[in-house]
């Protein structure tokens, strides 16, 4: 089956909140228009079309759990070949967990397998190309390759049992490498091999020293032989260093970061002249006692596997940030006092309410904050990128407070670090939105900011105030800046929170455009020539194909792969459509899939429903919007109840991903009670608008989605008659750092928002039928969570709660076999209950 992609739009009126939704089949009402200066568009969504229900074989639980092989296996990890009229991309094989790699041409509907034996000449997704695009370096199995972009010649730079990584053409036309902490460089012309800079994680060795004690002072006097030896040593050590600084055929590239650290990232300037290192203390990821039993073993034995350390176990760690100029060795370390806010106490007031509790009086003082770099869980950048002469670098460095974010440049002639930009955030800064880089050629950064409330794309001159490119309340994410400076692409959701697009704005004149119009979820790959776009689409309810177009705006695609089985096509799929539900708490709506019954006749009166509310995982997630989901199990199974007659609803409530700062920071410091109140509100618009009975709907979900029907039942015991909770956080102390210290603060300055967030500390309030699913070598949601909060509920006399285990599940289950018999329990309860 092909499916048409339609590029009309077709105006619609806007309506109230309460009653946009997503209905109809394919078309989009576009209420944004593209200016000079900005994409803009109307803070109520227009009122876009989804398809409709498709298929006639009614699917079973047994079908929507067994494996996804079923679905098509479709396109993963698709790149761009070098001669830019290729795309490359890995399909699972039937029945294994092997992937198989392919190549097909933008002008073929056919694709080629690539044989194992040919699978290094091929490219990769991070290749990198020389100045002038003729040669493409990229790394297969740890070694370095470089294609001729016209021949399609290939040249092997390295074949090691070593790793080598990061190859990077210089601009005098070498290519750089790393080795461990080792980078080289090699003439592709003769094939000579550079050693440029060695790091060593060690103290640097003091050579031969003079005696310092006494009794060796005098060893030295009255020994003749000690004397004698230590002059040789003297000698020895001195010609070794005159032999390195005078023949150049030497290395002489180490350079000494200290004993017990590691290197958390390191660049090479583009001249490679340059290093610019950020060294951090080497700490294990875990305490010795941070251990997770496994009982399904080979050899039948109880195996302790390890596992990571809770986030009330991190302690405050800082960077340190080193240039080295290999030209005269020097290396300088550049302090952080120079950044703005460096020293703030920025959680004062947190602290002084937590004092408050105990009955003490908190003074505030400046200190030094740690800082490090920014984490940004879907980059594939580093925080460190030069400008293309090498003659500035920029750094973006955060908080360990997680309240501010940096970016920065260097003084090369003083040492020290220049504030370009400081985002401050009470709540916490994102772990998204935190690209940047150089226009080609200036000294003029571009990043993305949400100083506005919304991710926005913003350029910078050194010297000279930051310029919006975008404005508007809508995200703005994934950019690509093209050689001549022309345009940086971009992904955003202008029209619609659930509608993604790529868009282009060129950042000297500030003209935005929109590139696609395909009413989905898009995301994009320039070509090598820029001249095109690798397009990876997906719609409500299909899943994600390969599409190619010409890089220009309103582009018209083609689509390259059609591997959605037939088999899936042919089932009875409901259609959800999206809504926006009133916020009695914000002036937003809060937008949510709604799966209708296959009887249900809009306005309906007498016949009441029964209602699911599925709480999608992550938090910081979007589920409501118009491409596939991940959560493609639960569509089936929403479907599958939605033919038996539910009303299922499935909600992006406050701190789900695509709506903006506000949104994303509503739970700070209170986890759990934003969100049951989005509940609350989508049951009663369910009541409202779709026939329901308040007293006969249940919720669900996974890890945030079962730490929200904990919250739920805990807290609103009247708002659901049953609930199941998958793989659930039931106390936040236990969970990770690197997530729950944004939102939560660190549980020694901040035991507040740890006791108003977790579950175990509300469970006297059930009254209602709970399901506890619990994966038993979890790594992520630690199958303790499920222990420690089931002794809570026996101590507390609980009796309506069972709890199911799975021995051999991680936190994402992978055998079919469990997830049809956690999806039977769930099914089995709502049956019983509603």
């Amino acid at each position: 089956m092909i499916f048409n992609i339609s590029s009309s739009k077709t105006l619609i009126a806007l309506a109230v909140a309460s009653s946009v939704f997503i209905a109809g089949c394919q078309a989009t009402a576009s209420s944004s228009t593209a200016t000079q200066n900005n994409v803009t568009t109307s803070p109520v969504a227009a009122v876009v079309n989804t398809p409709a229900d498709m298929g006639s074989t009614k699917i079973t639980l047994e079908q929507a759990m067994a494996h996804p092989d079923w679905l098509g296996r479709q396109p993963e990890r698709a790149f761009w070949g070098s001669d830019s009229a290729t795309i490359i991309y890995a399909r699972k094989e039937q029945g294994n967990e092997l992937r198989n790699l392919f190549s097909q041409s933008i002008t073929s509907q056919s694709a080629e397998q690539v044989a194992l034996n040919k699978l290094h000449t091929v490219g990769a997704n991070k290749a990198v190309y020389s100045k002038n695009k003729a040669l493409q370096a990229y790394v297969f199995e740890g070694n370095i390759f470089v294609k001729s972009v016209t021949t399609g010649a290939i040249q092997q730079v390295t074949h090691t049992s070593s790793t080598e990584s990061k190859p990077q053409f210089l601009n005098d036309g070498s290519l750089a490498y790393r080795q461990g902490n080792t980078f080289f460089k090699v003439d592709l012309s003769s094939g000579l091999t550079t050693e440029i800079a060695n790091l060593k994680l060690a103290d640097k060795p003091q050579g031969i020293t003079e005696p310092s004690s006494y009794i060796a002072k005098e060893q030295h006097k009255l020994i003749d032989y000690i004397a004698l030896t230590h002059k040789n040593n003297k000698d020895k050590q001195a010609r070794k260093a005159q032999l390195k600084q005078q023949n150049s055929s030497i290395a002489n590239t180490e350079f000494y970061l200290g004993k017990g650290n590691s290197v958390k990232d390191v660049q090479l300037s583009p001249n490679g002249d340059a290093l610019l290192v950020v060294v951090q203390e080497q700490r294990d990821w875990r305490d010795d006692s941070d251990i997770m039993p496994n009982y399904i073993t080979d050899d039948a034995r109880i195996e302790p596997k390890k596992a990571r350390r809770r986030v009330a176990d991190e302690k405050s760690q800082t960077s340190e940030l080193v240039y080295i100029n290999l030209n005269d060795k020097s290396q300088n370390t550049l302090s952080f006092d120079t950044l703005p806010g460096f020293d703030e106490d920025v959680l004062a007031a947190v602290k002084k309410e937590n004092y408050a509790r105990d009955g003490k009086t908190y003074k505030s003082k400046k200190a030094p904050r740690g800082i490090n770099l920014i984490s940004d869980w879907g980059w594939d950048q580093s925080p460190i990128i030069w400008n293309d002469d090498g003659s500035n670098v920029a750094i973006m460095l955060e908080a360990w407070d997680n309240k501010d974010r940096w970016l920065a440049t260097v003084d090369f002639k003083n040492n020290k670090l220049v504030s370009q930009h400081r985002l401050h955030d009470d709540a916490w800064i994102a772990y998204a939105f935190n690209d940047f880089g150089w226009l080609h050629n200036s000294n003029t950064l571009y990043y993305l900011s949400e100083q506005s409330g919304y991710s926005q794309l913003y350029k910078k001159p050194l010297n000279g105030k930051a310029t919006a490119l975008t404005t508007g309340k809508f995200e703005v994410s994934n950019l690509t800046l093209t050689d001549d400076n022309s345009a940086i692409y971009y992904k955003a959701n202008v029209e619609h929170p659930g509608l993604y697009e790529i868009y282009r704005v060129n950042p000297l004149t500030g003209k935005n455009e929109q590139v696609t119009d395909l009413n989905g979820m898009t995301d994009y790959t320039l070509s090598p020539d820029q001249t095109k776009l690798l397009l990876k689409h997906s719609t409500i309810m299909l899943p994600t194909e390969l599409y190619v177009a010409d890089a220009k705006a309103n582009t018209q695609v083609t689509r390259l792969t059609h591997t959605v089985s037939d088999e899936f096509l042919a089932k009875k799929l409901t259609t959800p459509k999206i809504i926006a539900v009133p916020s009695s708490h914000t002036d937003q709506p809060i937008y949510a899939k709604v799966y209708y019954p296959a009887d249900y006749v809009e306005g309906e009166v007498g016949k009441k429903r029964k209602a699911v509310i599925f709480n999608h995982g992550a938090g910081y997630l979007q589920n409501s919007h118009l491409g596939w989901s991940g959560y493609f199990r639960e569509f089936m199974f929403h479907s599958l109840l939605a033919d038996e007659g539910y009303v299922v609803m499935d909600m992006d409530y406050r701190a789900s991903k695509g709506y903006g700062r506000d949104w994303r920071t509503a739970i700070y410091r209170q986890m759990g009670t934003p969100e049951t109140q989005d509940l609350a509100d989508g049951v009663k618009w369910m009541a409202e608008n779709a026939n329901v009975n308040t007293q006969a709907v249940g919720t669900y979900g996974g890890s945030y989605g079962g730490f929200m029907t904990f919250m739920a039942l805990f807290t609103a015991p009247e708002l659901f008659q049953a609930g199941a909770a998958l793989r659930p956080v039931t106390d936040w102390a236990h969970y990770n750092a690197p997530y729950t210290a944004n939102i939560l603060n660190h549980p020694d300055v901040d035991p507040i928002a740890y006791e108003r967030s977790s579950p175990i500390y509300y469970a006297e309030g059930l009254n209602k039928r709970l399901l506890i699913n619990a994966p038993m070598v979890d790594d992520n949601v630690f199958f303790q969570d499920t222990v420690r909060l089931v002794q809570r509920l026996i101590e507390l006399e609980k009796e309506n709660f069972e709890t199911a285990i799975f021995p051999v599940e991680p936190h994402g289950f992978v055998q079919p076999s469990s997830w049809l018999d956690e999806y039977r329990r769930i099914y089995k309860l709502f049956k019983e209950t509603l």
